[in-house]
């Protein structure tokens, strides 16, 4: 408000003098109605003044009021979940009305579908979206490691083992011999194994039925993740780094016995036995000196580093994004780590209709493991706690280091000595990647488009064994110090010529690609040993040069094929209300015979979206669409080989023939061809419901899919007199199908001061053998270890013999009669396991096993939330998986007791002791009963395994402004996180989340590497 006033001037020729003057902290109320897209009010959205905290929100009926100081500012920021804010100014006004438009996020977020884009609403397939800021929440060295429980039909399991890849599956399992789902990253197929930068990804897209999918084709049955890495933007330079710092160790260990519990049971077994305790437990022998805790030895804490420059800027018409990274995880194992430094380069500049840029990234990563056929967190449960690490007693010309073994008959078990393994038997691996594409476009026309892309993965490997002179097992043989080389090169070169379209004709939207893809791939390999290391001065030579003793060389070239692909897809729309999609691809590959290297891949989808229909009238769901789809994908496995529909030759023999009795160089075919081997196919439909409530503060989808894997591959059984030598060839002769059930649902709440949202998703998934072909007479099924993939029953599912108790005393035994009135378990004594007869034939034998549970869980359940407070931020995420049991195979070799340590609560049945599920203990030797307890084959060492687990909670930090802007900083934050840091779950083993041995024993825990416990600090700053 101005006022004037006038005062009395002697200096003035007047005398007087009017001058104006300003009177603050007058209030000017100023009111306002805020409507949506469609006229109708809108409660809740948020009003500020701007550069003030003066502020207001609207009611019921969208009306608003603001109090405004006059000559504070003039212009009002309106802003709500779901729409773009607007700045308005006020100009005097006392009323102020305003309409907000849905923003790109809410209702046109872009999505990659395959070689295109299409707005997130118009898709008709089965695409999940994972936001990388959600997955870099966790401390990952893989990308599926980071997205485990984030997207619903997407199984992670995960290993604690640095450098390793975590194993993903997408929407089951469908083949015997590869699950491994296709990435794309940036336009080029290739791998995103641990030498790919997590930080530098902007985007990640999973397709998992057969419309989103089929654009790949021959390789896209097992799902495809397409990964869209950052880019530059308009603006002056922006610098970013980021640090993380975290300590990391396994959050269970196994409660085992000490030196002197172990002597005492010790005893016990030897003397329920009849025999002697040898002198390493005896009483008056036995040494409480020498009390070994071998987890002590193994474990330790471990670290994780990762650390991130990036530079970005641009132009309207040039960005570019360059990046360093470096991630360190020194293992929670004693002698494992790995780690991977990574620059990466992108740009992108346009010219005229010219657009053109590349995506390069170079990585070099390095690492250390425990040679193949040693694991640690095996050997660190089953050592006894009586033999020392190390002890001069031990020495000898092959343990010239005096490791601990064990004697006979003193302390006798054939678990590796894990600390003289890591000591004497070394793995280090060394892999040089350049991974990256270059793109031309030329924009024909504002409706078409045409891009050259051109892919390149190269990459140098160099893997080296050593081996040190000494000995870490009891009994075994003496070896000699050696070392081996393996040097090899991979290369894959894409090319693709694509065109894409996008129409409008009146109510009418159609757009689609056209394109060729080429994709060339060849590996050579190199290896070279010897024996007998140089030693010098204490010291060991490792190079092969410095050897003296048998040298070895091959070589070879093991990859070598090509892919020739002709794609295709359309979409349609219509009054945005009816949706189709029309996909196809057609496949050549090298690696079939003439007479099946061509295959067509095709797929259909339909959507229907209610909420545009006239009749269709709820105010409070603004979005609704039904999808259905439709289509064939095929996969090819990648233990084929390049060239499998081809024999073998083997041209090593020789003969001594003819009058000078010269050596002649022989050959033989070594395996059975199959010419007519071709891809497993997939024959996909999904069902889908798309929603949003609310006005998109509510989203949720569900889906139900039905997948048919017909002609998947196995090894057909052929007897070697047919000329079979080399193993068994590869046929087309087997069928899984899955069913399931995905659901996800996300819940945004941005309109006060605490903003929050919350998410989750499940999935169900079973999975049914169709068909194993001819394995036999009838013979409907494969086993691997435990497992039988039997028709009509899932993939790898427990076949076991089914235990039945304890007998209490022998009265149960003689009780216990089979149809002719014999004994069924005439052997067993009281205390021992009792097993049933399922075929009634009085024996308990491998005909007694049946299908006992299932590794497959029932269901996956994934959560998250996050909260902001002005400055303060928390993200938690849960992860909960049911209804799966896992074989424990640790805990099996415990619980035999036979030549192991013993668990500390172990309880064996005695007759004063009747109350337990453990059986008595005793010696195998001479004991039929105790020999039976221990049957590999049995249900004994099945266990539930679902749990719940607490994946991730990080509490975040970020500075003020008005803190930051005197060091020029944009923003900083800084945040504390614990990852893994309960789990809550009946299995006994280290970790219920489990990789598995293989495909079909996928519940197998042969002393699996847990996932560790992380607490970690980090800081991001934005210059």
């Amino acid at each position: 408000m101005t006022v004037l006033a006038v005062f009395l001037n002697a200096g003035s020729p007047a005398g007087l003098l009017a001058a104006p003057v300003k009177i603050h902290n007058l209030i000017q109320p100023i009111t306002g109605r805020v409507l949506d897209e469609k006229g109708q009010p809108l409660p809740g959205v948020t009003v500020l003044l701007k550069g003030t905290t003066t502020g207001s929100t609207t009611n019921a009926e969208g009306m608003y009021t603001i109090n405004v100081p006059e000559g504070a500012g003039s212009v009002l920021t309106f802003s709500f979940i779901g729409y773009a804010s607007q700045d308005v100014a006020i100009n005097n006004r006392s009323t102020v009305d305003v309409t907000l438009t849905p923003t790109a996020t809410a209702l046109n977020e872009v999505v990659v579908i395959g070689y295109q884009t299409v707005r997130k609403r118009d898709v008709t397939g089965a695409n999940a979206v994972v936001n990388p800021t959600d997955a870099n929440k966790v401390t990952a060295q893989t990308l599926a490691e980071s997205i485990q429980g984030l997207s619903p039909g997407v199984t992670v399991r995960n290993t604690g083992v640095p450098g390793q890849q975590a194993s993903i599956q997408i929407r089951g399992v469908a083949s015997f011999l590869n699950t491994d789902p296709l990435y794309v990253i940036d336009g080029m197929i290739a791998d995103a194994n641990p030498t790919i930068n997590n930080d530098d990804i902007e985007s990640i897209q999973i397709l998992k039925d057969a419309s989103a999918a089929a654009i790949y084709g021959s390789r896209a049955a097992n799902g495809v993740i397409i990964i869209t890495t950052k880019q530059g933007k308009e603006g002056p330079i922006r610098v970013s780094f980021s640090a993380k710092y975290g300590a990391q160790q396994v959050y269970k260990r196994w409660n085992l016995t000490d030196a002197a519990g172990f002597a005492a049971l010790q005893r016990t077994q030897y003397q329920n036995s009849g025999q002697t305790p040898p002198a390493s437990v005896a009483t008056g022998t036995f040494n409480p000196a020498i009390n070994t805790d071998w987890q002590d030895q193994v474990l330790r804490t471990g670290n994780l580093q990762d650390y991130n420059l990036t530079l970005s800027g641009g132009s309207k018409t040039a960005n570019y994004l360059i990046s360093g990274s470096y991630f360190n995880n020194a293992g929670y194992v004693i002698g494992s780590d790995f780690n991977r430094a990574s620059l990466r380069i992108n740009t992108r500049s346009e010219f005229g209709r010219f657009t053109f840029g590349e995506n390069l990234l170079l990585t070099n990563s390095n690492g250390n493991n425990i040679p193949g056929g040693i694991n640690p967190i095996y050997d660190m449960a089953s050592n006894l706690p009586v033999i020392p690490v190390q002890d001069p007693r031990y020495i000898s010309p092959a343990n010239p280091l005096g490791y601990g073994i064990g004697t006979y008959p003193d302390a006798v078990t054939y678990a590796f000595n894990p600390v003289a393994a890591r000591n004497l038997s070394t793995n280090k691996n060394n892999f040089a990647k350049l991974v990256g594409n270059g793109f031309l476009d030329f924009k024909f026309a504002d409706w078409l488009t045409y891009r050259f892309n051109a892919g390149l993965e190269v990459s140098f490997d160099y893997i080296q064994n050593l081996r040190r002179l000494g000995t870490y097992q009891y009994n075994a043989a003496p070896v000699p110090s050696s070392v081996s080389e393996d040097r090899s090169r991979y290369l894959s070169l894409l090319f693709e010529h694509t065109l894409n379209f996008n129409r409008t004709f009146g109510l009418h939207v159609i757009n689609g690609v056209l394109g060729i893809s080429q994709q060339t791939t060849r590996s050579d390999i190199t290896t070279g040993g010897r024996t007998n290391l140089g030693f010098a001065g204490g010291q060991y030579y490792n190079t092969i040069g410095a050897a003296t003793g048998i040298s070895t060389s091959a070589g070879g070239t093991p990859t070598d094929y090509r892919i020739l692909g002709y794609l295709g897809r359309i979409n349609y729309t219509y009054n945005d209300r009816y949706l189709l999609t029309l996909t196809g691809r057609v496949d050549q590959d090298s690696r079939f015979g003439a007479n099946n290297r061509t295959g067509f891949f095709p797929s259909i989808a339909g959507a229907w979206r209610i909420s545009q229909e006239k009749f269709f009238q709820v105010d409070w769901i603004t979005d609704l669409k039904l999808s259905a789809s439709y289509g064939k994908l095929g996969i090819v496995v990648p233990t084929l080989g390049s060239f499998p529909y081809t024999a073998f030759v083997n041209s090593n023999p020789r003969a001594i023939f003819g009058v000078d009795q010269t050596e002649n160089v022989g050959a033989y075919q070594a395996q059975l061809a199959n010419p007519d081997l071709r891809w497993e196919q997939r024959i996909q439909q999904n069902y889908g419901l798309t929603a949003s409530f609310f006005r998109n503060r509510l989203t949720a989808e569900l889906n139900v899919y039905n997948s048919l894997s017909s002609d998947a591959i196995l090894n057909l059984t052929v007897p070697g007199y047919l000329g079979n030598l080399r193993g068994n060839p590869y046929v087309n002769t087997a069928s899984i199908r899955n069913r399931g059930i995905e659901f996800s649902a996300t819940y945004r709440n941005n309109e006060h001061a605490l903003k929050w949202d919350v998410s989750g998703n499940f999935t169900t998934i079973k999975n049914r053998v169709e068909n194993v072909g001819n394995q036999g007479q009838n013979i409907n099924y494969i086993i691997s270890g435990n497992t039988r993939s039997q028709v009509g029953n899932p993939v790898g599912q427990w076949f076991l013999l089914k235990t039945n108790g304890l007998f209490q005393n022998q009265e149960e035994i003689n009780n216990y009669k089979g149809p002719d009135g014999k004994l069924v378990q005439p052997n067993a004594k009281p205390g021992d396991v009792r097993y049933e007869d399922v075929n009634n034939d009085g024996i308990i034998d491998v005909n007694d096993r049946q299908f006992v549970s299932s590794p497959w869980p029932t269901l996956q359940t994934g959560a998250q939330a996050n909260l902001a407070y002005k400055q303060f931020s928390l993200n938690v995420q849960l992860l909960g998986v049911f209804g799966y049991t896992v074989y424990n195979d640790v805990r099996r070799g415990l619980d035999s007791y036979q030549l192991t340590n013993f668990r500390a609560d172990v309880s064996p049945w005695s007759t004063t002791n009747t109350g337990t599920s453990d059986p008595r203990i005793g010696l195998e030797s001479g004991d039929q009963g105790i020999i039976s307890n221990n049957l590999g084959y049995s249900d004994r060492w099945l266990e539930n395994a679902s749990y719940v687990r607490l994946r991730n909670v990080e509490l975040g930090y970020t500075l003020p402004r008005a803190l930051l802007s005197r060091a020029k900083i944009r923003s900083a934050r800084a945040y504390v996180s614990g990852q893994n840091l309960f789990t809550i779950t009946k299995y006994t083993g280290l970790d219920p989340d489990i990789t598995g041995a293989n495909i079909q024993e996928r519940g197998v825990d042969n002393g699996h590497w847990p996932v560790p416990r992380v607490i970690s600090v980090g800081v991001n700053l934005d210059f």
